[in-house]
């Protein structure tokens, strides 16, 4: 008889529990057996999932990505249960999520002490990060993420959209002048990101044309929030979401500058989930309740319109 989920289930909890021994006594099981399992089902596979040594095993890069589709599978087989057991609308799981980290730390984390309290079964499992991020190989659940979308493997839905502003703290803009124009920003201090994008410039519109300017980075850093903490601390002038920035500019702690010259350019915000024909109620729930809660929110603090 096929039992592939069984040996599915063997394998993830030894590479949770970090050896055969442990997994064995977790599953009430001989190592023996459960080192006979990890086998059968690397030859059944024709890979190799772990290197092992006398004192320790470790995945192989085929093991990490065997893993990643078993903890799906067997989170997918626990969700069809509980569906005619306890019906569908039963939340619980294990919700794993990620985020930039300037939308994360001012946006998804005050909103999940609210989202425990009613759904006190999901256990989260959260990561922030500017960096790129797969789904599927990344193990995520749920993802949000700006700018434009471009893979199939997913779908979104959307949040909001947030234009660009640039800014600088009264502290910088009393020591050095405002611009007066995009080209005075050759002369400024200005901050970037140090990782590399499709369009490593700033456009302004100037006499009816777009001009994409390449300004001359004083620091860079690798994420959004440690770029507007150097701006609140006026260390140069930077170019950010106005969704990120937005109470900062109503608390007078940011300065828009240049915004006649504003090019216009917007980026969406989505919230991002694999593209399945089921989607389990863990995720299909915290998804209605992050689009409930800050759409309303990134429609004024996005300030798309001006």
């Amino acid at each position: 008889m096929d039992n592939r989920s069984g040996e599915m289930l063997v394998f993830a909890k030894v590479v949770e529990t970090g050896g055969f021994s442990a997994a064995a006594e977790l599953l009430n099981m001989s190592p023996s057996a459960v080192s006979k399992l990890v086998s059968r089902t690397e030859a059944r596979l024709g890979v190799q999932l772990f290197k092992r040594s006398t004192r320790s095993i470790t995945l192989t890069a085929e093991g990490r990505e065997f893993y990643a589709n078993c903890t799906r599978i067997l989170q997918d087989i626990e969700d069809a249960e509980l569906s005619v057991t306890q019906g569908f609308s039963q939340v619980r799981g294990l919700l794993r999520v990620n985020a930039s980290l300037p939308f994360g730390q001012h946006y998804l984390l005050p909103l999940l002490r609210e989202f425990k309290a009613i759904y006190p079964e999901v256990k989260i499992d959260i990561s922030l990060t500017d960096s790129k991020i797969e789904l599927q190989r990344d193990e995520v659940d749920v993802a949000i993420r700006m700018g434009p979308l471009h893979d199939a493997s997913f779908r979104a839905r959307r949040l909001g959209i947030s234009r660009k502003v640039v800014v600088a703290a009264p502290s910088y803009l009393a020591i050095h002048p405002a611009p007066q124009v995009p080209a005075d920003l050759q002369h400024h201090d200005c901050l970037n990101f140090n990782f590399r994008r499709a369009l490593d410039e700033w456009p302004f519109t100037v006499d009816g044309k777009l001009l994409h300017l390449a300004v001359d980075a004083a620091m860079k850093t690798n994420n959004g929030e440690t770029m507007r903490e150097l701006t609140l601390q006026g260390l140069g002038i930077s170019r950010l979401g106005m969704f990120h920035v937005y109470d900062d500019i109503q608390r007078g702690d940011l300065v828009e500058l240049l915004p006649q010259y504003n090019a216009g350019d917007v980026e969406e915000i989505n919230i991002i989930f694999l593209n399945q024909k089921h989607i389990p109620p863990r995720i299909r729930t915290f998804i209605d309740f992050v689009v409930e809660k800050l759409a309303p929110i990134l429609e004024l603090k996005g300030d798309a319109k001006r």
